[in-house]
């Protein structure tokens, strides 16, 4: 894939992986004790819609635009509604315009204790990160205490930064597979989180192109020895190699009855963003057992 993420912000990709994203932190937010989110990949934290690469894709229509008018309706999933809020937090007129990147989604329902570190290699991501992240005052920008911003790459970050403090947390490995070895270099990212890190839960995201890469991917997953391994999958097209019909997320050590939430919750998803004739589809199974 040739990535840059604007171009694809809010589409349904996004929405799937920031709908789990969500639900795994409320899951780790039901006990007490503090946490830590990790993303090795951050991007920026937030996107515009209304101008850039959003609007000559458009891609946001088939992803953000479907659930927004739903904003509010009665019989929306909690865990959808709960999401679409936190997207209304950067759109207070009513109007579509900003969607939030993984970091400003988490940082909206981070709690007092809980912290993040946000990796980004790109200079000019990193910089609108840092951004996103600091108060302007009358003595210069101020750091939000709670978020670390680090320009380096995240999969070395992983060996350097892990484990951090709190104890517990969660870990997103989300690359724009541009390397043509990007799934295995990603694979090695979860191993060595599990190892450095193993109280956390660590989360990979991959595109659904085709069958291929995807079988590819859970083979080696079973070769690798992991253990506690949830495979959850979302297509809103029909299996084609020369689009993105879906994506998925691979949750090691995924806090307890995240099947079960999922599992409810990713039909009725799949259901509201198929396009055209498709149904949609969606998959919630260990991959590897705990």
């Amino acid at each position: 894939m040739n990535y840059r993420h604007e171009f694809h912000a809010g589409n349904a990709a996004d929405v799937f992986k920031h709908v789990v994203l969500l639900q795994l932190l409320r899951r780790l937010q039901l006990k007490p004790a503090p946490l830590c989110y990790v993303d090795t990949h951050a991007g920026r934290g937030r996107y515009a819609l209304d101008h850039g690469g959003a609007v000559r894709s458009r891609e946001f229509q088939r992803g953000i635009a479907r659930l927004w008018p739903a904003r509010g309706a009665a019989d929306l999933p909690p865990e959808v509604a709960d999401y679409l809020a936190r997207v209304a937090e950067l759109n207070t007129s009513g109007a579509l315009a900003t969607y939030p990147g993984s970091p400003r989604l988490v940082r909206s329902v981070l709690r007092p204790d809980d912290r993040m570190i946000l990796c980004e290699l790109q200079p000019a991501e990193a910089a609108a990160l840092r951004d996103e992240f600091s108060v302007r005052t009358e003595h210069g920008p101020r750091r939000d205490p709670q978020v670390a911003v680090h320009q380096r790459d995240g999969y070395e970050a992983l060996a350097a930064l892990l484990p951090p403090t709190p104890r517990r947390g969660l870990v997103l490995i989300d690359p724009p597979y541009e390397r043509p070895d990007e799934f295995a270099a990603a694979l090695a990212g979860v191993e060595l989180a599990r190892r450095r890190w193993p109280q956390a839960c660590t989360a990979l995201w991959y595109p659904i192109k085709g069958p291929l890469a995807a079988t590819l991917l859970h083979a080696a997953v079973l070769r690798s020895g992991l253990r506690d391994v949830l495979c959850v999958e979302l297509r809103t097209r029909p299996e084609d190699p020369a689009v993105l019909s879906g994506s998925g997320l691979l949750l090691a050590g995924a806090p307890w009855q995240t099947d079960t939430v999922l599992g409810a919750l990713l039909p009725r998803l799949a259901t509201l963003l198929a396009e055209d004739e498709f149904p949609g589809d969606a998959r919630v199974d260990w991959l590897v057992p705990p």
